[in-house]
């Protein structure tokens, strides 16, 4: 009997789409202004899940280098046809609508088509594409109607769909409406699937935050016309208590044990009105029974959060990084140094903060609710730091150089700064997110982060920030906190790295 871990997927891993090859399944997730991007997890069980590879880890797979927040890589589906993987999605202010292949799922990936209006005038205007292939081999391409720039941007046309010349990445057709839910807000997320001789049409809609939820309809033919379902949506978790919220933007496969199951995004809220999501939408998992009717039922998502994990990094031993790093418009190699010292990664400041769109920052996902997190820097004669980021507008950071460590935390347009004085150049760099203390039994925030230095062995304790303000709902971001070192000045050298979190 398979265990279902929620969350399935940790921390920033939104968009979930996996698909089955043999007794193997592969998910892919969105990552928006990051690089690498769109990573591939594996499994055999669909209990443990490994980080293969990514789809986009060359330049211009994604023009993600001057996307504003929140565009780049949205909504990928993944599918499997005749020995091939297929992904698409939308680079969104970026590229467009892409296609990518590969023959293994690690990779590596084709550069990406752009699919093409059937006049040939530019990307589809769209975003969430689904991709699949009707009896006879049509190719069907379904996808949120959203219009991201030019005239009429913003605007949603509903859940349309073309039929492509996929060797030639051309739409057959001018977008076709298809159903488009029962009247809630951003029908989007679109996925199609034929069984037991129907064809069924599942989307999201209600908006990714609190009225998320999943919706079905079926028809005999790819093209519709769909009946809707009686009981929409199939899940949903809007005014529940339920641990996870804002469930929906599903995809439908079948599990080892031959049952079928539903991945889909999720949160996972604190504080006393459950307002703070602070790892943002993560990827969860639960069960699909089919009725006799012959509609799918959708159990609610459970919450069942595996143990802690900790990852101990020293430099002198490790010389690449994993897959597990990234950084903003940019891929991490790009940013790091690796021959520069034998001991260390070596990052080299330009002056850009954590307040500019491409810092000169490497980091890792946040992957528990608390988590403690150590950086070894030495940061010479340059200045440098540990920093928690949602964007550049929403971090807070640890910055050693120039004879002071400072503790900033920035919201906005609000910047505060605790300052210490520092001499030498190697220094241990704390941010820990720690549970609030309850006030009445009831915590005030999502977390608290407290902010600390190690010099020559002695602790030095400079700050505490309410993590509520590195949250989604108040930095209005579709991606999650990314820990990381930076390097604002000179050259600085990250000697080892130590984070280790729980979920309790």
């Amino acid at each position: 009997m398979t265990t279902l871990h929620n969350p399935l997927i940790n921390g920033f891993h939104p968009d979930p789409s996996v698909v089955r090859v043999g007794d193997e399944w592969f998910l892919a997730t969105s990552t928006f202004e990051y690089l690498p991007g769109i990573p591939i997890h594996r499994s055999t069980d669909f209990e443990n899940w490994q980080l293969i590879g990514h789809v986009a880890t060359r330049p211009g797979q994604l023009a993600v280098e001057d996307v504003p927040t929140a565009g780049g890589a949205w909504a990928p589906t993944i599918r499997h046809r005749d020995g091939v993987f297929h992904l698409v999605i939308t680079d969104a202010m970026g590229r467009g609508m892409l296609h990518f292949t590969a023959t293994d799922a690690a990779g590596p990936w084709s550069d990406g088509d752009l699919i093409l209006k059937h006049d040939g005038s530019g990307s589809i205007d769209g975003i969430d594409p689904d991709i699949a292939w009707g009896e006879d081999g049509t190719v069907y391409i379904t996808f949120s109607g959203l219009i991201l720039g030019g005239e009429g941007a913003g605007q949603h046309l509903g859940i349309q769909q073309v039929r492509v010349d996929l060797e030639n990445h051309v739409a057959l057709e001018e977008p076709r409406s298809v159903w488009s839910g029962t009247g809630g807000q951003f029908p989007e997320a679109p996925h199609l699937y034929a069984v037991d001789g129907r064809w069924y049409l599942m989307i999201a809609e209600g908006g990714t935050e609190r009225g998320h939820g999943v919706s079905i309809a079926r028809g005999d033919s790819p093209e519709g016309p769909f009946e809707t379902a009686p009981q929409n949506p199939l899940v949903s978790a809007r005014s529940t208590i339920r641990p996870i919220q804002n469930t929906g933007h599903g995809d439908l496969v079948i599990g080892p044990d031959g049952d079928w199951l539903c991945v889909l995004l999720g949160v996972r809220p604190r504080s006393m009105t459950r307002a703070f999501s602070a790892l943002g939408r993560e990827t969860f998992v639960t069960a699909v029974r089919w009725e006799e009717n012959g509609w799918p039922a959708i159990d609610p998502v459970q919450l069942n959060v595996r143990p802690g994990t900790r990852v101990d990094i020293d430099f002198a031993e490790t010389r690449e990084l994993d897959g597990e790093w990234i950084a903003v418009r940019a891929t991490p190699v790009s940013l790091v140094d690796l021959e520069a010292r034998p001991d260390a990664i070596v990052l080299h400041g330009d002056g850009r903060t954590m307040n500019d769109p491409r810092p000169v920052f490497v980091g890792r996902r946040q992957e528990h609710l608390t988590c403690a997190t150590t950086a070894r820097i030495d940061v010479g004669d340059g200045t440098g730091g540990l920093a928690v980021r949602y964007d550049e507008r929403f971090h807070v950071e640890i910055e050693a150089g120039k004879g002071v460590i400072i503790a900033r935390a920035v919201v906005a347009d609000l910047v505060q700064e605790w300052t210490a004085p520092f001499s030498g150049g190697v220094v241990d760099l704390h941010i820990d997110s720690r549970r609030p203390e309850g006030s009445g039994g009831f915590p005030r925030t999502s977390d608290v982060f407290h902010l600390a230095a190690t010099v020559g062995g002695e602790r030095i304790d400079l700050a505490q920030v309410d993590g509520r303000f590195l949250a989604s709902e108040t930095a209005e971001s579709f991606t999650g906190r990314v820990i990381g070192v930076y390097a604002l000045t000179g050259a600085v050298a990250l000697l080892s790295w130590s984070i280790e979190g729980d979920d309790e």
